[in-house]
């Protein structure tokens, strides 16, 4: 079976709280991902590196102080079509610093530290900082994780929504629009407590288990699966499902005879436009599945018990509440009989 995310319908003009949010004080400093970043005012002109920070950006208001994106997943949530739509993407991937630059910038909003960090691929912030550009890196992606161990980094205790509220709490602070960033904290907050009330009603097997993969660097190669500790995880813990994969690392390589031999009940699978490795594309996901010899014969193969989740649901992001959506709505029409 197949499933995407719900739309988001309700993010852009939340109405305000009935008590208004206090205003931003300039000169504002904040502690951002180990770095002090300060701001005499709020800044008119930001390019994102990565769509969790354009998404957020959009969803307070500020889409017209975005001028440049890069990063994508998914498409944008279909909400923010039109803005988007007038707002240079400058790369689908990974964008050149140069290019960042040349839109000059007073502040670059990263997703991850790995685009922008100490080792930076697109640079480091001192780069950006020795330019009087300012950068604000998402707190999901190093609050409670170590960057520094390579790859995707490692979380050092479990995700939770809180660092992604945090995000939105920061950035509404600096834009001072501190009563939009209020009223999306709280529509998120609703949204989670009902899906998993919706779960919780299932009344699902006690030992109901699950894998995320996310994508393989080779079609028949060993694939990225999400570890413990991450978004997914998070979604598996909320709803009372048991990840099969044991690593703390946030997307660890696990091979197939691995997961087969846990024998998870549900497969979910990443459904992205990246196409930067053969098995981004979920058509090949659910192609090798039904045809590898090891892989075909796991339970929520036969069963089909595979369930598709926006690629970008499954990092640390607002969409990781639509994810959790996602796979809630999903579980009432699974079967689990053995």
């Amino acid at each position: 079976m197949k499933f995407t995310g719900k739309v988001l319908a309700t993010l852009c003009l939340l109405p305000a709280a009935n008590v208004l949010a206090d205003t931003t004080s300039y000169p504002l400093t904040l502690s951002n991902c180990g770095q002090e970043i300060s701001f005499q005012s709020a800044p008119d002109n930001i390019v994102t590196v990565g769509q969790s920070a354009t998404e957020i950006l959009y969803a307070l208001g500020l889409s017209d102080r975005v001028t440049g994106t890069s990063v994508w997943f998914n498409p944008v949530l279909p909400e923010f079509r039109d803005v988007n739509a007038d707002i240079e993407r400058i790369a689908d991937n990974d964008p050149s610093f140069e290019a960042v630059v040349n839109k000059k910038p007073e502040l670059v909003a990263a997703q991850y530290e790995w685009h922008v960090g100490p080792s930076g691929s697109v640079a480091t912030r001192e780069q950006f900082h020795d330019l009087g550009i300012a950068t604000y890196i998402m707190p999901a992606d190093c609050d409670t994780k170590d960057n520094t161990t390579g790859g995707d980094g490692t979380r050092t205790d479990a995700f939770s929504p809180d660092s992604v509220y945090k995000g939105i709490t920061e950035l509404a602070t600096i834009f001072d629009v501190q009563d939009a960033g209020d009223a999306l904290v709280a529509d998120f907050e609703a949204r989670e407590k009902e899906a998993v009330a919706r779960a919780e009603r299932l009344e699902l097997p006690e030992d109901l288990s699950a894998v995320f993969w996310f994508s393989s660097p080779e079609q028949v190669a060993d694939p990225y699966v999400a570890g413990q500790l991450g978004a997914p995880g998070y979604m598996m813990d909320k709803l009372g499902i048991r990840n099969v994969v044991e690593s703390d690392e946030e997307w660890p390589v696990v091979g197939w005879e691995t997961i087969a031999r846990a024998d998870p009940d549900i497969i979910v699978v990443a459904h992205m436009d990246r196409r930067r490795y053969p098995a981004d594309d979920v058509e090949k996901k659910l192609e090798f599945l039904e045809n590898d010899p090891v892989a075909r014969e796991m339970s929520a193969v036969k069963n089909g018990n595979i369930i598709e989740m926006d690629a970008h649901a499954m990092s640390a992001t607002m969409r990781t509440i639509l994810g959790l959506e996602t796979l809630a709505d999903a579980l009432s029409t699974l079967s689990f009989d053995q």
